[in-house]
């Protein structure tokens, strides 16, 4: 081939980005594939799924307790299983992606199911005005269609979920190079981007439905500037991962064998700090004459997946507290003054918006300000680690919650004093303005660690199992749901036995969700001690520039 052959095709070979292809199968090409051009359109798909999935979230609590007509404890409960499951199936809706469907077409067939459950939820909501043995009754009660209906229609829209969520989050980060200099610390900026009282609760599910429908024909409009990761290995990566731990376990018995370095070169993890780290896996690199030892490679992705089960495991005390969101602090704000003098009160659901607005804002500020400050003081290009983010967003969301406490036993009192403990119906006189700080303090801890949660899964996991590595971070607050819906049962049942007026009493002003928040405030603490004792001694993959 002639010199001026070869310097023709160089640009051609530094244009393309390796590892991931066009809509056509070719390999990419830097200049006309991904970044910030692709990425655009699924911030905008995940930020429309996200103001559908908070439309019903926010408002759930105040829709079970109304027109469902369940109680304050049955339905803080309700809401917590399918704030549970909705962040479990995403496993599934992970395992899905990167083992057969792929991130795309994942994405497309998990909309249609949340456009169908958006759907069906708000034809639920329309039904009473149409049933004529509603009208009949005239006991505002739901008929038992309409309940079934309702619960079909959003646990539909939690199984739509767990496609959308970690596919979105994993397809959007490979829209940028993690190689090169430019798009790595722009797949870091990724990270950091991304009406019910007053109006008919048909239309308040209905616009959700709009808004994805709309997100969808979005995502497709982007196609063909997308890069797609194609995988090199033929063998599933669940299937090698969960073969290391088989083969390790066959040969316990036998001491491990030596490896040449040599062998690290063509692994998917470019240097193995942590491969004196469980040393027990290295086992399944035995003899290959019977065909079943493991890669070096392939040792070292099941290490780095084990590596994050600590910090996995002792973040869930923590995730308890953002549950309480979407419910006790919404049942704070319905029993506060939210006049606003201009004739309307303010909806209690509507205060969660507090937490979005200071997520928004803060994350501009951590991401102008604060990271380049700290980057000239520690001399990491991100600032601070992804670990060290997370921790300090968890005891910003543990002093939230003693807020919460503290605010709690000023309504309590001002319900005493002014002779309104008996009467949970009428407004207490006092502003619901002093709910502001703890949605704040919510927000800014929900920007660090959240986003920073999102981070350190991605990048922390093997390449081909990175819907599975937002499914993990999305898990943590699965189960963070559940632990509190356990919670709520057992201390129900504690303190609200033989009559008693519970904790979570009906009538909020005999209650004491203040012990609630006092309570998690003690656990959150508990698990950011042990949450900090591991992520002392975690070792980074080097990929990640921390």
């Amino acid at each position: 081939m002639a010199i001026s052959e070869i310097e023709s095709e160089t640009p051609l070979l530094e244009d393309t980005v390796v590892g991931v292809v066009d809509y056509r199968g070719f390999p990419a090409k830097r200049s006309t594939s991904g970044g910030w051009r692709s990425a655009s359109f699924i911030i905008g798909v995940e930020l429309a799924e996200r103001i559908a999935y908070y439309g019903i979230g926010f408002n759930l609590i105040s829709y079970l307790t109304g027109p469902l007509g369940q109680s304050l404890a049955v339905a803080a409960k309700n809401v917590n299983t399918f704030n549970g499951i909705g962040c479990l199936l995403p496993l599934l809706g992970a395992f899905v992606a990167d083992s057969f469907l792929g991130r795309y077409r994942t994405i497309v067939f998990a909309s249609l199911l949340y456009i169908l459950g958006l759907g069906l939820l708000t034809l639920s909501a329309m039904l009473p005005s149409l049933s004529p043995s509603y009208s009949q009754n005239n006991d505002n009660s739901p008929t038992q269609f309409q309940v079934v209906l309702f619960f079909f229609s959003l646990y539909l829209v939690a199984i739509g979920q767990s496609g959308h969520k970690p596919c979105t989050q994993a397809f959007g980060a490979d829209q940028f190079d993690g190689q090169h200099p430019v798009e790595c610390k722009a797949k870091s900026s990724f990270f950091n981007c991304y009406i019910q009282d007053n109006l008919n609760w048909g239309l308040g599910f209905g616009i959700p439905c709009i808004v994805m429908a709309a997100a969808l024909l979005l995502f497709l409009l982007g196609t063909k500037t997308y890069r797609y990761s194609i995988y090199t290995n033929v063998e599933s990566p669940f299937g090698r991962i969960g073969k290391v731990f088989v083969t390790a376990t066959r040969n316990w018995r036998t001491g491990p064998p030596l490896k040449a370095a040599e062998e690290a070169n063509g692994g998917t993890l470019p240097d193995h700090h942590g491969s004196h780290q469980f040393e027990f896996l290295s086992k399944a690199d035995g003899s290959k004459e019977d065909g079943k030892a493991c890669s070096f490679s392939d040792i070292e992705e099941a290490k780095a997946v084990l590596r994050l089960l600590p910090i996995w495991i002792t973040s869930l005390l923590f995730s308890i507290l953002p549950a309480q969101l979407s419910t006790f602090f919404t049942k704070q704000g319905t029993s506060m003054d939210r006049s606003t003098g201009l004739g309307f009160d303010i909806p209690a659901a509507s205060l969660q918006s507090l937490q979005t607005i200071t997520i928004v804002i803060f994350i501009a500020i951590y991401d102008r300000i604060i990271v380049p400050i700290a980057r000239q003081l520690t001399g990491k290009p991100s600032g601070i680690s992804m670990l060290q983010r997370i921790g300090t967003g968890m005891f910003l969301y543990i002093i939230s919650m003693v807020v919460a406490a503290l605010v709690e036993v000023k309504r309590l009192k001002e319900a005493v004093e002014h002779g309104l403990v008996d009467t949970p119906n009428v407004t207490i006189p006092m502003r619901v303005w002093w709910l502001v700080p703890q949605y704040v303090l919510s927000g800014v801890g929900d920007a660090l660690a959240m986003v920073g949660f999102q981070e350190f899964f991605y990048d922390q996991v093997p390449n081909e199992l990175r819907s599975v590595g937002i499914a993990l971070y999305l898990s943590i607050f699965g189960l963070g749901s559940f632990l509190s819906s356990f919670l709520i049962s057992a201390i129900e049942k504690v303190t609200g036995g033989d009559g008693q007026d519970g904790w979570f009493c009906d009538n909020l002003n005999k209650a004491h969700i203040d012990y609630f928040y006092w309570l998690l405030a003690g656990l959150g603490l508990s698990g950011l001690a042990g949450y900090v004792y591991f992520s002392k001694s975690y070792i980074y993959n080097k990929k990640v520039v921390v």
